[in-house]
Order: C-alpha cells, then structure tokens, then sequence
C-alpha cells in the first residue's frame, strides 16, 4: 500500500503494472454555488487517508457530433480533481508532463483512457498529471462588465490551470516529480490553453516547457466577450437588470443555453467561448505575448497534423464543389485573398498535393488550406516568435494517414494523441489511429521525443535523429509517420503561396 501525504491530506492510490496511479485528486474547491464565475479557492482539507482510485468530474457538458470529444464519463460543477501516474512516489525529482485536454472549451475530460498517463509514466520514467477543467459558459463567459463588483472573473477555466500548476508545484515531489521541471502539453483547445498560458503572469515560474498540439491560443476582446455574456443572457430569459439570477441557476440551464447559443454562433460566425483577453489575467494576445518576451526562456514544440479540418469534414455532409465553389470557399477562408489570389492558391496547392501523390480533388484542396490557415501557420508563427526569447523552439508535421473511412480522413485533427500517449490500445484506436508494427513503433517515436524534450529541452532522440530548432530560412520540420525523419520547409511551395494572406 503506497500512502501519499500531500498539502490536503493523505492519499492512497492503486498499483497498476509498472506505476502507480492516483485518480481524482480535487486540487481546488467546488466552484459551484457562491464560488460560480469567480477565482478557483483551496480545496478542504480531509483527515485520515482518502482513496484516490477512481476518476474524479468533468466539467458540465453536452454531446458532440464528433465522437472522442464530450466527456465519456460522470460530470459536475465539482470538476477541479486532477490524475496523477508516476513509477513510484519515492522523491526520485522526475520530469513531470502536465496534460491540458481539448474539446473547443467546451467539452472532454482529463479522465479519458485516451489520456492514460502510465504508459508514459512507465516508458520515460517520468510523473504524468492529467487535469479536469471549467469549460464552456462555466468556464469561459465573462460577466464581470455586466455584474461589476461581484468578484466574478474571466478565464476561470485559465485560472483552474494555473492552480492545478501551483497544486504540482506544492505536492508533486511527494509524488516522484520535481516541481522545477514541469512540462505542460495540450492538444487543439488545450494547446490553445497553454499558449494562453505562456501569456498569463499568474502562470510565470510554474513550467518550464510548452508543447502544443494542434493549436497555439487566441483570446477574444472584451467588447467580444461582452456580445457573448449578452447573448447568454438572452437565451436565459435574463435582462441587464436580472443578470444576477444568473449565479443561482442550475449548471444544466446554462449548459443548455450556452449549447444554443454556441449553435448559432456556428451559423453566423459570432463569438465562441474561450479566452478573454481582461487586462489582468490575460493582458494580450498569446502570439502577441511571445513575442514581447512573455515565455522567455521557455522552450517550446508547436506542430500540426497535415489534414486537420478532415475531422471535422467528416462530420459534414459535403458535395464536391466545382470551380467557381472553391474559389469562393478559399476566399472565405483566406479573406485577404481576391479571386486572383485565390485561384493562384489553388493551383498551388493542388500542384503540391500532385507532386507528392497526395488526394488533390477541390475538397481535398479546401481541407489543405483550412488546415494550414486555422492550425499550421500558427504553429510556424509561435514557433519562430518565441526563438527570439529562447532558440530551443521546434516545429513537427504529423502525416500519418488514419485507417478510418478508407483513409478519406488523412492526417486529421487528434490523430497523433493515441501515439504520443502510447494508448492505441483505447478503445476505437484500431480503427482510428491503425495496428502493426509500424503504427506503434511510430508511437514509440513520438513518446521519446516528448520524453526527452521534458527531460532536457531537446526532442531529438536516437529513433528519430537530429532535429534541429525552428528557423525562417531552411524551416527544419520534423515530420512524424510511419517512418520518421527530418524535412526542410515541407509543403514550402504551399507556405509560400499562402504567406501574403496570412
């Protein structure tokens, strides 16, 4: 029996093969009733030693079309409780990865066996911490220019990061893990949150690493935010003058009326919840921050899957668009670009996806210039922004094809999840992510290389080679598939046709 004493109380975990994990440690109080919109407060302290062999709450939430992405487990405002998976509570000053789930901020849980930090923990010999998180409304709507006075913040779901990061800080030891080397990775919302993150001085001192996956961080204005809390309101049945009401309605209410709200921003293209950028907890833009010198020091992998937006297609019922139909898709997505730039686009890019035997129909063409404009430049730009303040910033390009629906999906949005984890064994990722001896020796490739990075800053690893750090003349890109290797500039000729606009 290993007990674990940490600054609440004592903890007893369970004994799986190879480590250890303890499951649902609340990290902060309920932020349920009076503490609903406002900072995250300390957890209550307990006597004796409480069991931590189950998973905690997620975050209130809805179903999603795209399956993997709502929580598949119990939900609740109580939802601040984190995972921990270490080879052994020992004091050994492990690395440590801290895992931010994604979701849009609005849906997943830390708990997910897709997230399952032992094969990890027992690979690289390091601490994993998985972490559950306000989402949504709950999480993300700012009342605080509508409600002044009352306490009540923006960015809860941040702020629940940043005290799941002080929680590591206090008590990993005890765990195994050093709390001087921290790594916080995430993926799509949750690669956006820790480039918030890398912004927010609250968060200043708590890691020394960054890895994001599929996303970088964009925080909306508070003009935006207040659009926002005025269109909940709304749907609420609520006024300036009962805005109030909104603190003592149940989360269920304002989970179904964020769903509304979010369906119709879908449609017309208006604000979504995620960060806000209030002047104090998050005072600019992630990028913007980077740049200025926010994360100095820290390094940093950004990097994307080729196909991204092909997850989401694919929950879209969509008829090959013919010329005329491309050409005003692409104009939509790349606004700056007119009907010249935007027929230049495409022949540059289905010259590309030619060339290399790559899909190039008109919808394999959207889907190629959806993902680089709402994923992969991003990532080149934090990439190289932040190279500045510390040169150890890399870049990768995941393009391993799914097996799924005949391989149509590519190298979609949250393939590379099952690989980076080691959890192809989870349940759908036979027929997701693909089996064999090539599928998870490139597992095992992406493991080392986030293992290493966690334990010095440096990626490269003897299965993979050298890679080198981002720069803006040979653009070394480590590309990630079945057989792994470095580029330069991949893709180069679309990047460079793309560039002007973005």
């Amino acid at each position: 029996m290993t007990i674990v004493q940490t600054t609440y109380g004592a903890l007893q975990g369970i004994q799986r093969e190879g480590h250890l994990a303890f499951m649902g440690i609340p990290y902060a109080a309920a932020p349920a009733g009076a503490l609903r919109w406002r900072a995250p407060q300390p957890s209550a302290a307990w006597t004796g030693v409480r069991d931590a062999n189950a998973i905690g709450l997620a975050a209130p939430q809805t179903s999603h079309p795209i399956a993997g992405f709502a929580a598949s487990g119990p939900q609740d405002e109580d939802c601040l409780n984190l995972n921990v998976f270490t080879p052994a509570a020992d004091g050994a000053q492990r690395p440590v990865l801290f895992w931010i789930h994604g979701g849009g901020f609005t849906h997943g849980a830390g708990y997910e066996p897709l997230y399952n930090g032992g094969p990890l923990a027992t690979r690289g010999d390091v601490v994993v911490v998985t972490i559950n998180y306000r989402l949504g409304a709950l999480g993300y709507l700012f009342l605080g220019d509508i409600l002044p006075g009352q306490g009540l913040v923006a960015n809860a779901g941040q702020r629940d990061q940043v005290a799941a990061l002080e929680w590591v800080r206090d008590n990993i030891a005890a765990f195994g893990g050093d709390p001087g080397n921290v790594t916080i990775f995430g993926e799509s919302a949750g690669a956006g949150a820790v480039g918030t993150l890398l912004a927010m001085p609250a968060a200043r001192g708590l890691f020394h690493k960054a890895i994001l996956q599929s996303g970088t961080g964009r925080a909306s204005d508070r003009a935006t935010a207040r659009t926002l809390a005025e269109a909940m309101l709304a749907e609420l049945g609520l006024d300036a003058a009962s805005a109030g009401k909104i603190l003592e309605l149940p989360a269920a209410a304002i989970v179904d009326a964020q769903t509304a709200v979010a369906a119709k921003a879908a449609r017309t293209g208006g604000p979504r919840f995620g960060p806000v950028i209030d002047g104090e907890s998050l005072p600019e833009q992630p990028l913007a921050a980077v740049r200025s010198g926010a994360a100095a020091g820290i390094p940093v992998i950004a990097g994307t899957n080729r196909d991204e937006t092909k997850l989401f297609a694919a929950t879209m019922r969509r008829e090959e668009p013919d010329e005329a139909g491309l050409a005003a898709g692409i104009r939509a997505t790349v606004p700056r670009a007119g009907d010249a730039d935007a027929a230049a686009l495409i022949a540059a890019y289905r010259a590309s996806r030619t060339a290399k035997g790559l899909p190039a129909t008109n919808l394999d063409i959207q889907d190629a210039i959806d993902s680089d404009v709402r994923f992969r430049v991003g990532a080149m730009k934090l990439a190289l922004a932040q190279r500045s303040h510390q040169p150890a910033s890399y870049v990768y390009l995941f393009t391993h094809t799914s097996p799924a629906r005949r391989g149509s999906m590519g190298s979609c949005h949250a393939l590379e999840m099952p690989f980076v984890f080691g959890t192809l064994d989870a349940p759908t990722q036979d027929r997701f992510a693909g089996t064999g001896a090539e599928v998870e020796g490139l597992s095992r490739n992406m493991m080392d290389a986030w293992l290493a990075f966690a334990r010095t800053g440096n990626p490269a690893h003897e299965g993979i080679g050298e890679w080198p750090a981002y720069d803006d003349a040979s653009r070394p890109t480590m590309i990630f598939d079945r057989q792994c290797g470095l580029a330069s500039d991949p893709f180069g000729e679309e990047r460079q046709a793309l560039q002007p606009f973005v």
